[in-house]
């Protein structure tokens, strides 16, 4: 792990900023899934956010030989300042189904009514799902970007979008008295994140993964990955939210490890260890603790007892978004076959 760089000014209450370099070696017996959503603005950052989201299933066989077993695109075009109205979304595999949901919001109830339009999309651990499932909280991150870019612009950077506001108390980050409501209680808009240089994930092994294009500038990008070891009955994690500032420079504003260990005879979580690398505010890495609450839970059900259990201060909406994730595991396992 380097040392992080910095150019410009940091807030002052900002959080950790240790971000990880490159991605460890695949395991031979391993699966490994890559999921990437790049969060662009084509026509400007008062123009349409476009979601491009790519996504693999990898397996390393015990000579270390890979083999693709499946691959998912998502397109989708975001009204972010409108009402965040799904305005076109196209897929591969592609769902007929799925175009009942343009003219609809992004944001709440719309994974309930991705499952509505494909039930088949939650079974099996698909990738398209995980694509899908991204769209609320992508969209949502994206205000990054356009807020550091109103900022940059000197112009007005509105706590509120379109209808869309945070919940106060809603998770540690936004927390009552905490960093973001007490500036938005203030001076009524939310601090921008200045977090640190984004280290980069690829390195010698073309395999590591799926095809990253670069990012321009006021972009960002969701990265997960998800190592499923099953000789160690392990599951090793990467998540990153990363943003491309005005003056070209990636930096991290979410990124978090997880090592997860699990019986595969019972299908249940036996630990869960959560590392924070790089969040934005001081109060942000205390919500970390939480993952250890998995302990016992059964591996299919992490999405819906993520979901209705972990809310409040001592969560974080994108580490539940990563432990969610998880519930993919048992799937995975079958895939190393």
């Amino acid at each position: 792990m380097g040392a992080p760089v910095f150019l410009g000014p940091l807030h002052p209450r900002h959080g950790i900023h240790e971000p990880t370099t490159g991605t460890p070696a695949r395991v031979p017996g391993s699966v490994r899934r890559t999921v990437t959503t790049d969060m662009l603005r084509p026509e400007g950052i008062d123009g349409p956010l476009v979601l491009a989201g790519r996504a693999r299933d990898l397996r390393t066989g015990h000579d270390g030989t890979p083999v693709e077993l499946d691959r998912a695109t998502l397109d989708a075009t975001v009204d972010f300042t409108g009402g965040w109205e799904l305005k076109a979304l196209s897929t591969d595999p592609g769902y007929p189904a799925l175009d009942g949901l343009r003219g609809t919001s992004v944001g709440s109830g719309f994974r309930a009514r991705v499952l509505d339009a494909v039930p088949a999309l939650g079974e099996g651990g698909a990738l398209l799902y995980q694509l899908l499932d991204d769209i609320p909280v992508t969209t949502l991150v994206s205000g990054q970007a356009y807020g550091a870019a109103k900022q940059a612009e000197g112009g007005h950077r509105p706590s509120r979008i379109a209808g869309h506001a945070h919940g106060r108390d809603m998770c540690a980050g936004f927390a009552d008295g905490g960093t973001i409501m007490a500036e938005i209680d203030a001076i009524g808009i939310a601090p921008v994140v200045t977090g640190p240089a984004a280290p980069p994930l690829t390195g010698a092994d073309p395999w590591a993964w799926h095809d990253v294009p670069p990012l321009p500038p006021h972009a960002m990008r969701r990265s997960r990955r998800i190592d499923v070891d099953p000789a160690r009955e392990r599951v090793d994690v990467f998540y990153r939210d990363s943003h491309v500032r005005p003056d070209g420079l990636e930096t991290v504003i979410h990124e978090y490890t997880v090592v997860l260990d699990f019986d595969a005879a019972e299908g249940v979580v036996r630990s869960c260890e959560a590392t924070p690398r790089a969040l934005p505010w001081v109060e942000c890495p205390a919500a970390a603790a939480s993952a250890t609450r998995l302990a016992g839970v059964p591996l299919a059900g992490l999405r819906a007892h993520v979901r209705r259990r972990f809310t409040g201060t001592s969560t974080c909406t994108h580490l539940n978004d990563t432990l969610r994730a998880l519930a993919d595991v048992p799937d995975l396992l079958r895939l190393a076959g």
